[in-house]
């Protein structure tokens, strides 16, 4: 009677504990106060399961027993614990008294009377973390049944709550929080993870939460008709299709890592709170968000490993500024360890679309150069390649703070021969004018050569004028190819007309100024039948 009585002020003194607020392992304090007044009245016995009076485990063989009848009627129901409040919350005292009293056991490990009991206590709390486990999954599979039809969440055609997963509607506004369970949920949650950390079973406890999130997360990004690319889809994929993915990649993007990513952590830390190590957390928030990164990321690096035709820059370079505005974002919300690996994989894939960048503009070159003078272009016009080169240089122009610093930052990174902005697109238009240098020689007329060069270098002067492009060439630049067509106009004139303006030339005697006019006309007329069919832009 003794040995129960003792039991009984072991398991009053646990609920004293739990009844201030403090851990149920306190109770060994609370003890040596309440010992001495037991039923017995003797005071200083110590009435707490031990394996040390009279070299007997009688108390905590009789305290497992206990705890194991208890605990055995919960596991077995098919129903589930969290189904009725009264259950879990006495299925909880339960557990906590289970580990303590492993905790006390395994104190005593060299002791080799107890190893029964603590044998038994560690199956037994295996039993419970497995049961802890489905209870978790339960309680968030559940979740979307308990909001209300006028939540944010329920209650939209845009919103899919077929199969348990709440998805969030089109969201534009960035400053907002996803409330995705409901208070009473997570503290359901949070009651279950302080046992199963408690117990040793943090890692099962964080793969039944982030499996679950993910959902959220991969069912949200469908809802954004991103298509999920691998890496060879998009080589495979035209690229007019592909410019449409990166518009919806750069809104997913954003939407993720100013709405989705935040709200989720934030929900990670409330459902981890009050544990002894924030590892939990930081695990657990990098299991929901790992699929969700790897997948934007995996498609911007298959664009920066793609083709490096001239007419991607542009979306390259929309890429570009997206992931250089999440990169500042990934550094605050993967701060931890686990979320390390991603931070330095997205900064990777940041540096190969500079890279790519600089490659595009590569093959702008090549592709300057494998323009060959074939035959000549029609009444000496402005030729498609420069058309092509100029509105491209100009488009281009748009983003000259970014191209400035892909162009810098590469050749740094990479101790390339890289040429700042300025000087690359210098270098274009001298490889653009050294190809239309060889053009004009298909013509055999000398005049309609330097009218080539005088309509496409005045082409080439206009589209720098009043822009960006002019303020990357830079005013110098300009005043020497203003220069340079002056001159191409002077050939023009001298070519086409000295000779025949020559013929009006009064010296000489009156027979020989006759035969000059007729001359003059004959010329005049041949010059302006011949002109008549060039262009003059």
């Amino acid at each position: 009677m003794a040995e129960a009585g003792g039991e009984n002020l072991y398991a009053a003194a646990r609920n004293i504990a739990r009844a201030l607020g403090k851990d149920p392992s306190a109770a060994g304090d609370i003890l040596q106060i309440l010992s001495g007044y037991g039923a017995s009245g003797n005071r200083g016995g110590d009435p707490r399961p031990t394996a040390s009076r009279g070299g007997s485990n009688v108390n905590y063989d009789r305290a497992l027993n206990s705890l194991e009848r208890q605990i055995s009627s919960y596991i077995v129901e098919d129903r589930p614990i969290w189904s009725d409040p009264v259950d879990s919350r006495t299925f909880l005292d339960s557990v906590d008294e289970l580990i303590s009293i492993a905790g006390d056991l395994r104190s005593m490990a060299g002791d080799k009377s107890v190893v029964v009991c603590q044998s038994r206590a560690d199956e037994l709390i295996q039993q419970v973390m497995f049961r802890l486990q489905e209870e978790f999954g339960f309680v968030m599979d559940r979740a979307p049944d308990s909001f209300d039809s006028d939540d944010e969440f329920s209650g939209e055609e845009d919103n899919d709550t077929s199969e348990g997963v709440i998805v969030a509607r089109p969201i534009t506004d960035y400053k907002i929080v996803i409330e995705a369970l409901q208070s009473s949920v997570i503290g359901d949650l949070n009651a279950i993870a302080v046992r199963m950390v408690a117990g040793g079973y943090a890692k099962e406890c964080s793969r039944a939460y982030s499996s679950r999130r993910r959902e959220f997360l991969e069912e949200s990004l469908s809802r954004l008709h991103l298509r999920g690319l691998s890496m060879e889809e998009v080589q495979e994929t035209p690229w007019q299709d592909l410019e449409d993915e990166i518009d919806r990649w750069i809104k997913a993007v954003t939407l993720v890592f100013r709405v989705f990513f935040p709200s989720e952590r934030l929900l990670c830390d409330r459902v981890f709170s009050d544990l002894p190590v924030s590892s939990v957390t930081d695990l657990s928030f990098m299991e929901v968000c790992r699929g969700t990164t790897t997948q934007l990321l995996n498609f911007a690096d298959a664009i920066a490993l793609g083709s490096r035709l001239p007419e991607r820059l542009f979306k390259v370079v929309d890429l570009y500024e997206a992931m250089q505005d999440l990169i500042p974002k990934m550094e605050t919300l993967f701060s931890d360890r686990y979320c390390l690996p991603l931070r330095h994989e997205a900064v990777a894939i940041y540096k190969r679309l500079g890279e790519a960048i600089r490659g595009i503009f590569m093959e702008l070159e090549n592709l300057i150069r494998r323009d060959p003078p074939k035959t000549a272009f029609p009444g000496g016009g402005i030729h498609p390649i420069t058309r092509y080169v100029m509105n491209y240089l100009r488009a281009a122009c748009k983003s000259r703070q970014s191209l400035e610093q892909i162009l810098d930052q590469t050749g740094n990174e990479t101790g390339s021969d890289t040429r700042p902005l300025s000087v690359q697109i210098v270098w274009v238009l001298e490889l653009l004018e050294s190809n239309l240098e060889g053009k004009k020689r298909t013509y055999r007329d000398p005049s309609l050569c330097f009218l080539f060069m005088m309509n496409n270098d005045k082409y080439i002067l206009d589209k720098a004028k009043d822009n960006e492009l002019g303020l990357v060439l830079g005013e110098d630049w300009i005043v020497k190819h203003a220069a340079k067509l002056r001159q191409y106009h002077s050939n023009y004139r001298r070519s086409s007309w000295n000779q025949v303006v020559g013929l009006l030339r009064t010296e000489g005697p009156y027979p020989k100024l006759i035969e000059n006019l007729r001359l003059f006309k004959a010329q005049f007329d041949e010059v302006c039948k011949t002109q008549s069919q060039w262009v003059v832009s």
